[in-house]
This record gives structure tokens, sequence and C-alpha cells, in this order.
């Protein structure tokens, strides 16, 4: 099968799942995240589906209405990278994900790629990887800073669901 022939069980996979939504033959996007996460497959000879996962998120001084100093941004940069790291342990399937984190002008790239057998477990991790991405992002929300969006609307939705009304 080619890269262009989606098995119509990955199609539905993806549908029933309920986070994504296909926007051409073989890409999804995230419709859970502020951030533009997007899944790419492909299918191998053997059945298996190739899952490559990308997620951009802005940079700290993409989001804040003030300066951040360079130190400031590269050090939360560098956390973040970091904290990506440790995606392993939010994934079902039994893959050793090693996320590719860049810098591209205002924003950060997070990309991993990864096969499964289970079309099923393998959208589920793919979620879960974007999800962690913007958890990540999140926990490195640096405090004393005046955020536009998409922070504000993240901030708000947790106050929310935390019940908690400053």
């Amino acid at each position: 099968m080619s890269d262009h022939e989606i098995p119509g069980r990955v199609r539905r996979a993806f549908g029933d799942h309920k986070s994504f939504e296909q926007v051409d033959d073989r890409t999804f996007e995230s419709v859970t995240t502020p951030f533009d996460g997007v899944v790419s497959v492909s299918t191998q000879e053997s059945g298996h589906v190739e899952f490559d996962v990308e997620v951009r998120v802005p940079m700290l001084s993409a989001v804040v209405a003030d300066d951040v100093a360079e130190i400031v941004e590269d050090g939360w940069y560098e956390t973040f990278e970091l904290r990506i790291e440790d995606v392993n342990g939010v994934i079902a399937g039994s893959h050793d994900l090693d996320p590719d984190v860049r810098r591209v002008g205002e924003e950060a790239v997070v990309q991993t790629t990864f096969v499964d057998i289970n079309e099923r477990r393998g959208v589920d991790d793919a979620g879960a990887v974007i999800d962690y991405v913007e958890g990540t992002y999140v926990e490195g929300i640096i405090p004393g800073y005046e955020y536009t969006e998409p922070v504000t609307s993240i901030l708000s939705r947790a106050r929310d669901a935390a019940g908690t009304g400053f």
C-alpha cells in the first residue's frame, strides 16, 4: 500500500478518537489543543502504520506582552526541551520515542515518529504525545509576565477546571 492509500481502519480510528479532524488523505489535525498538532500517517507493506507527530508551540517571547530577556527565553526553551524527553511515560505502545525539539522562528517544534500495527493504540499514542506537549508547555509558564493568546485561554480553562475564580 502506498503512502497515499490509508486504510479505512486508520481513518476510522482517528474519527472515533474525536480529538482529530482529517485534513487530507493522510494528515489529521488535533482539535483539542490551541497549538498546531498534526499527525501524518503512512502504511507499510507489513500492515504497520507509521505515525509522524508534529506539535508547534510559541516561544515564550511570542506570548508575553512585555520583552523577555534572551537568557530567560533560552532557559525556558532548554527546560521545555528536557521535559519533552519524558514523553515515553504517557504512551501505551512499546515505542521508544526520541522526540526532536527545535526552534523555528518564534516557535518550538516537537516532532517524533513511531510505528504500530494497532492503529487505535497508535492514534491514542499520537494524541497523548500532543497532550503531553501542551501540558509540558503549560508547566513552563513563568509567573509575573502578562501573557497573550493562547496562554490566557489555557490559564482561564485551567482556573475554571480547578474551580477557582481569580
